[in-house]
């Protein structure tokens, strides 16, 4: 995606959104000093543009019994296409992984897994990582408590702002 024109209403319409993406768009209107059809035509030309990617719901781990949180680093000894697809395959498959990165450093990986308990994320590791003879290191650190976490982004620095 190209980096896309947005002025101080577009970014007013996003910071709304950001933070309760089910409001109408009669709601929005009253919060962004538009009518709601220009916020109607507005967030369709967002979402269009791909600037807003989707609307989701923001689920409670604890709720849902995952209250471990653990940070998995992976280290290749060898690289490669195929050892890079065989991971990326292996994370797409294991639905306690919720996010993944590719690294540049010590590591190659960073995983965020979510799981029941240590013997949860230990029978991911064991089974989704372990057995792959390219993976030289695994470090596993485990969350305490979330200090911060949120999907907003920083729309104040935007030369709109």
């Amino acid at each position: 995606m190209h980096e896309t024109s947005i002025d101080l209403f577009d970014l007013r319409i996003l910071d709304a959104l950001q933070r309760d993406g089910r409001l109408t768009n009669a709601e929005l209107a009253g919060l962004v000093g538009l009518s709601a059809s220009q916020c109607s035509r507005r967030r369709s030309a967002l979402e269009e543009t791909g600037i807003i990617r989707s609307y989701h719901a923001h689920l409670s781990p604890e709720a849902l019994g995952l209250n471990l949180l653990a940070f998995v680093q992976i280290r290749f000894s060898s690289h490669s296409d195929k050892n890079d697809l065989l991971l990326e395959t292996d994370i797409e498959s294991l639905p306690n992984v919720i996010s993944a990165y590719s690294l540049i450093g010590k590591w190659d990986y960073m995983l965020q897994i979510v799981a029941k308990n240590l013997q949860e994320i230990e029978g991911i590791i064991n089974r989704g990582f372990l057995s792959r003879p390219h993976i030289a290191q695994i470090q596993t650190t485990i969350a305490l408590k979330p200090l911060k976490q949120t999907f907003n982004l920083p729309l104040t620095g935007h030369p709109s702002a």
